[in-house]
């Protein structure tokens, strides 16, 4: 097998003759560190080949000149070792003949067929790590090698003999890539708080706090928290060369999206085909792996397969996972958020070694400013603590890499807000017999249209100042927010789609804006704190390519969500979560919680003349609504989420950041 490399990558480009500080790049990898705990390496370069590359491995304390050198160029790794977990695929690593240097985190899934077409082309390899296959891929077909690329990746690579260092970042965002330029330097990390280290007094990016305050939007562009850092975009590439900065799309969503198979066991058959290669490729691994098991149609597909591939196979993959696979789930006392009896299912109808975390907002009340840390940036809602606790469950277990489902809501229709979409869809097209069928359907099926159908129903036949004026009013946020910083920031707006449909403008705009990324940047966070790996098969690109092709009425049919999943899982999935109808989508009794266990600390931080002083909120209209809250009146879990998330972010980010995450 090769080597996965789920890992913190750091770097440092200073075009001037000053040199890199080894120690400034050694602070920005050791402030990553519990994304990498089994090595850590660095390499210092020149611009040109003017003196060899100084190669460190583990820490810089160890090489005392290392200082007084006057490197350009510098580039930091740390490890977590998954696949070949030897030192044959330690990091930075460099070609054969040192022209190319690279530091990658990520997941190549496709590493052992790329590796036998490029020996086929002449290359040869001298370990077995996917890193290699990285080096060489670029090597043989330059920037274009990221289109043949099945995985998920951010890397940084060196290219001695053009002087330019190229960044990428997968498809879909699945790993982080940040990075800080001045002028003087360019720095990169896996990790906002890796490059603190190198922005000595950072400021809020105050259009990202408005935007989240007022609507929860997270991710939605190149900006950060933090108005001295960028991220670079999904499916994006970057140059750096001689100080410039060049920024490149390498990949989109499909144009063409109706995707007419002959026949729907055709269509069936081929989804089939493509989700199992995806979670296949996605059990290679040399140590342990299982699965994240919610009780939801998404989760439990990927158990059930896994399960069912395993049962055919006698590769690594079966080894790491042995006799059974081993599922890890988060429960809860309160309906209707408690979905044991669906896992149960599932764990019945296969042999599964299953546990299960119950997480507890007490202790998030005391783990809070870690959390905050951890997550770099304000995050959704306090459904992310319970993820947290699935993956810290993993880790004590001893599982290293976890499969999850994301990404399947947003292909396949699995929001009942996207039936606002459709309906406005129906609409526009004058289908109006269609519309009654699926309006009663929804009814019938799932009682009233949630108003988040409504939302979106509007967005799809109003224009979107009207709907983004009724959702202002509609959230009361208006009431509550600083009103010179909201009448300052209020243009600020996540983009409409201006595609003819309403549903694949929402599709987009989950897949691409404000919706996954911000999931995905969870995931991510969560997992890394505890050195765990997280696979997503339903983000496979093969697969999201042929879902979003997909005509809605494969997504969307008779009241039902994920028309295709439940089809094609047919025989799979135990009926009972085949054709479940609730969705509870991986939430927490957040409003239990802020009148309870969370009540204290968002009543401090209300009364915190910090928080007065940031100038974000109305504090005595934050108390009025705080208040109603606490007496049923009103349930503002996920409002008050964003009130306490944003101050502690600002605390911890602003105010004082120790680089010790503890």
């Amino acid at each position: 097998m090769g080597c996965a490399v789920m890992c913190a990558i750091a770097g440092m480009i200073v075009p001037s003759e000053r040199g890199v500080d080894p120690y400034v790049l050694e602070a920005m990898i050791a402030t990553q560190a519990h994304r990498g705990p089994d090595g850590e390496g660095y390499v210092f370069l020149s611009h040109r080949q003017r003196r060899p590359a100084r190669l460190v491995k583990g820490s810089l304390s160890s090489d005392a000149g290392l200082h007084d050198d006057h490197y350009l160029i510098g580039l930091g790794h740390r490890r977590l070792a998954i696949i070949d977990v030897t030192q044959a695929g330690s990091q930075p690593m460099a070609d054969s003949d040192a022209r190319h240097w690279v530091t990658y985190n990520g997941e190549i899934y496709n590493f052992i067929e790329l590796r036998a077409e490029l020996q086929g082309l002449g290359h040869a390899f001298r370990s077995e790590s996917d890193t290699e296959v990285l080096l060489a891929a670029y090597c043989q077909w330059g920037i274009d090698c990221l289109t043949k690329l099945n995985g998920m990746f951010a890397f940084a690579l060196w290219d001695r003999e053009r002087r330019e260092l190229i960044c990428a970042r997968d498809r879909l965002g699945e790993k982080p890539f940040y990075y800080f330029w001045d002028g003087q330097c360019f720095g990169f990390a896996s990790e906002l708080k890796g490059l603190l280290p190198l922005v000595p007094n950072p400021v809020a990016n105050q259009r990202m706090v408005y935007a989240y305050l007022d609507g929860g939007r997270l991710d939605f562009s190149d900006d950060t928290f933090v108005e001295q850092i960028r991220q670079l975009e999904p499916a994006h590439y970057l140059i750096f060369r001689d100080g410039s900065l060049q920024h490149k799309r390498y990949w989109n969503l499909p144009s063409s999206v109706s995707e007419k198979p002959a026949s729907a066991e055709t269509l069936r058959e081929h989804f089939r085909a493509l989700f199992s290669d995806a979670v296949r490729i996605r059990l290679r691994s040399d140590v342990a792996v299982g699965s994240c098991l919610s009780g939801g149609l998404d989760s439990s597909a990927i158990v059930c397969v896994t399960s069912d591939l395993l049962a055919l196979t006698r590769d690594s993959a079966a080894h790491a996972i042995g006799n059974k696979p081993k599922t890890f789930s988060a429960c809860f006392d309160e309906d209707p958020y408690d979905e044991r009896r669906f896992m149960h299912e599932v764990t019945r109808s296969r042999a599964i070694d299953a546990h299960y975390t119950f997480p507890d907002p007490k202790e998030l009340a005391e783990i809070l400013d870690r959390l905050v840390w951890q997550h770099d940036e304000p995050f959704g809602s306090t459904s992310s603590f319970a993820q947290w606790t699935v993956m810290r469950l993993a880790s004590e277990c001893g599982v290293k890499v976890l499969l999850d489902g994301q990404g399947a809501d947003e292909l396949l229709g699995g929001y009942h807000a996207f039936f606002g979409a459709y309906f406005a869809d129906l609409v526009r097209a004058g289908r109006w017999a269609c519309l009654l069928h699926e309006m009663r359907a929804y009814r019938w099926r799932h009682g009233a249209i949630p108003v988040q159908a409504f939302g979106n129903f509007g967005r799809g036949v109003f224009p979107p100042s009207l709907v983004h004026a009724v959702r202002r009013a509609w959230s009361g946020n208006g009431r509550w927010m600083n009103r010179e910083f909201a009448h300052r920031w209020r243009s600020i707006e996540d983009p409409d789609s201006t595609d003819s449909s309403a549903f694949l403008g929402m599709q987009q705009r989950l897949l691409t804006r404000n919706g996954l990324r911000a999931l995905l940047h969870s995931e991510d966070r969560n997992s890394m704190a505890f050195g765990v790996e997280a696979r997503l098969p339903f983000l496979d690109h093969r697969l999201v390519e042929f879902l979003y092709r997909l005509d809605d009425s494969w997504k969307l049919r008779d009241g039902w969500t994920k028309v295709l999943l439940r089809e094609a899982m047919e025989g799979i999935l135990p009926p009972a979560v085949q054709w479940r109808i609730d969705k509870v989508g991986f939430a927490t009794p957040e409003d239990q919680w802020f009148r309870h266990g969370l009540r204290p600390v968002i009543e401090d931080c209300l009364a915190d003349s910090r928080t007065k002083h940031r100038g974000y909120l109305n504090i005595d209209a934050a108390r009025r609504a705080l208040d109603a809250h606490f007496s049923g009146t009103t349930s503002l879990g996920s409002t008050l989420w964003r009130w306490l998330n944003i101050e502690l972010w600002c605390r911890r980010f602003l105010d004082h950041r120790p680089c010790d995450a503890s």
